[in-house]
């Protein structure tokens, strides 16, 4: 019953995962992905390391291939990553407040490190202090879809594997 339990666990999480890296194919408004909600979710909820970091990008990689690569991809890819280390350190225990807690956590070092990549690798800014903060203002409109799609994507991922999980797993009868 235990590997079953596993195994329910693992392909529920993988088919919502990859739900939500099909769902970045789909027409959004900029910003608006479901990424970094994908990659907390995944830290949170795989547990074995590999598969938590492998899904997510791969997942990634796909959905690039289709939209198309750009020369900070490995900040991103790196920031992502991060966002998988979120989930698997600040998820020990699943709370939807520690959920919240992660995915803004996760925004946050999200928004910073690519933003300072493109400050430092981008002719827009002057390469002083004020064209790092120039370049974090100027991003500020990216920030808040970001945070209210990983919110709106991590927290329903979340949502759906605890009520298919408790339907498919603790079931009376389940074979």
């Amino acid at each position: 019953m235990k590997m079953q339990i596993n195994n329910t666990k693992f392909y529920s999480a993988v088919a919502i995962i990859l739900i939500l890296a099909f769902s970045r194919l789909i027409p959004h408004p900029p910003n608006f992905t479901p990424i970094l909600g994908l990659a907390v979710f995944a830290g949170a909820t795989l547990d074995k390391r590999i598969f938590a970091f492998t899904i997510p990008l791969i997942a990634m990689l796909v959905s690039d291939i289709f939209i198309g690569f750009h020369e900070s991809i490995l900040t991103v890819y790196f920031a992502i990553a991060l966002n998988v280390l979120i989930g698997i350190y600040l998820m020990k225990k699943f709370t939807y407040l520690r959920a919240i807690g992660s995915l803004i956590s996760g925004v946050i070092i999200f928004y910073i490190i690519t933003n300072f990549a493109v400050w430092l690798g981008s002719s827009l800014y002057s390469k002083d202090f004020a064209g790092l903060i120039s370049c974090y203002i100027m991003a500020l409109p990216f920030l808040q879809n970001t945070l209210i799609s990983s919110l709106f994507y991590g927290l329903g991922a979340f949502f759906i594997f605890n009520l298919v999980n408790k339907h498919l797993i603790f079931r009376p009868n389940n074979y």
